[in-house]
């Protein structure tokens, strides 16, 4: 590892644990071993080191949250795939993230005292709902919704609910809840789908009796 990659990787934990403000240079420092000199070699500022840090654990949340979606075709079996992943591989990644999802700790420590940061966070829970809805949206133009499902509605309440679990285990650190919650959410995608050809056949018989009145 380099010294500018292990400048990153230590600093991230803390920023997941104490949060970006909290986290002085002469901690990263201490963890690093390196002088600032070292430090400022790679990294005009606290704030270009935050942007590192940032783009690195945006690797590691892709990594970890995107594993194996290609085993499954179905759009619906890979949502559920990320919400596992989610419990199991990120959340459970203390190596990296000691203080739990440290964009949540991020984002609530700086939308006040620095907008600005807080604003590149958000934009990635952005796009993390727009992938969400785009499966959803994917399962629906197959058919494999039940009818009336408003996609962009599922998708906020799976958004909201991971971002509940993260928040709570980043609070107490319970498996338990997690666990309660992420087989909420994989719940909640079966009530809206169609699980089975019966089901789709009986949609289907549905609307043909329709037709027929």
């Amino acid at each position: 590892m380099s010294l500018k990659d292990k400048i990153i990787h230590e600093a991230l934990r803390p920023f997941s644990s104490k949060g970006f403000m909290s986290t002085s240079i002469s901690d990263i420092l201490e963890s690093v071993g390196t002088s600032k000199g070292g430090l400022y070699n790679h990294f005009k500022s606290k704030e270009d080191l935050f942007f590192a840090v940032l783009s690195e654990a945006q690797k590691i949340w892709r990594q970890r949250n995107l594993a194996g979606l290609d085993r499954f075709e179905r759009p619906l079996d890979k949502l559920r795939q990320i919400l596992e992943n989610y419990r199991d591989l990120y959340l459970a990644d203390t190596e990296n993230f000691p203080g739990g999802c440290v964009f949540v700790a991020l984002a609530v420590e700086l939308h006040d005292q620095q907008p600005h940061l807080a604003q590149e966070i958000n934009q990635g829970f952005d796009r993390f709902k727009d992938l969400i809805q785009h499966l959803l949206d994917q399962e629906k133009a197959a058919g494999s919704l039940r009818n009336g499902i408003d996609t962009g509605m599922a998708a906020e309440i799976v958004c909201s609910g991971i971002l509940w679990a993260c928040v709570t285990y980043t609070l107490v650190k319970s498996r338990e809840n997690l666990d309660c919650t992420i087989r909420g959410l994989i719940d909640y995608l079966t009530m809206i789908s169609l699980n089975n050809s019966s089901d789709k056949q009986s949609q289907m018989c549905q609307v043909k009796d329709l037709s027929q009145e």
